[in-house]
């Protein structure tokens, strides 16, 4: 089994998510919240609307989930990208049920879109765009993580976030490179 990778170049991202919206808004939707909530794809498709709206169906609330493998608590916040990528999926639905699922397969009565058609999308998505990582439904998460870790935030919090029991792992994790050790070595200068 090979390791896939995060998404490293945010032209990438940005090419992935233009692709997947012009195919599917569905698509684009579980691409954009999976990149900015940092879930393991079986609990991102176990989402229902009622996991991310108020009652009133037009306010957006903390995703508060257990884990299905750690089965650990996490309260999420949305981020402006998630939230407008939800709330353009709820524009172009005719009904909102909050016990339905949000990512919902065509097929059945209201079940998830299965954890292979994920992967399936997110790799016809990276060929398409020619994204040269090994892709899978994983790299959503390793994305949010490594964009996280160069965007400066701590790497401990970040550890913290995604449930990881020590900082090693999130190492491991995040992707880096010899060109990212390189980028320390070019930016830090002790006078």
């Amino acid at each position: 089994m090979n390791n896939v990778e995060p998404i490293r170049d945010k032209n990438k991202i940005q090419d992935v998510k233009l692709y997947l919206k012009g195919k599917n808004l569905r698509s684009y939707t579980m691409f954009i919240v999976g990149i900015n909530v940092a879930l393991r794809i079986t609990d991102l498709l176990s989402l229902k609307w009622s996991d991310v709206l108020k009652e009133n169906k037009k306010t957006f609330k903390d995703i508060e989930i257990y884990e299905g493998k750690t089965n650990k608590h996490r309260k999420i916040k949305l981020n402006k990208s998630a939230s407008k990528a939800l709330k353009d999926l709820i524009e172009s639905l005719p009904y909102i049920n909050m016990n339905d699922f949000i990512f919902k397969s065509r097929e059945g009565e209201n079940k998830p879109i299965t954890r292979q058609q994920a992967l399936n999308i997110l790799k016809e998505a990276a060929k398409s765009v020619r994204v040269e990582e090994n892709i899978g439904t994983h790299s959503l998460r390793k994305t949010w993580g490594y964009h996280a870790w160069k965007a400066g935030f701590n790497p401990a919090i970040i550890m913290e976030t995604l449930n990881h029991s020590n900082l090693a792992m999130t190492k491991r994790y995040l992707g880096i490179r010899q060109d990212d050790v390189n980028e320390l070595y070019t930016k830090l200068n002790i006078d």
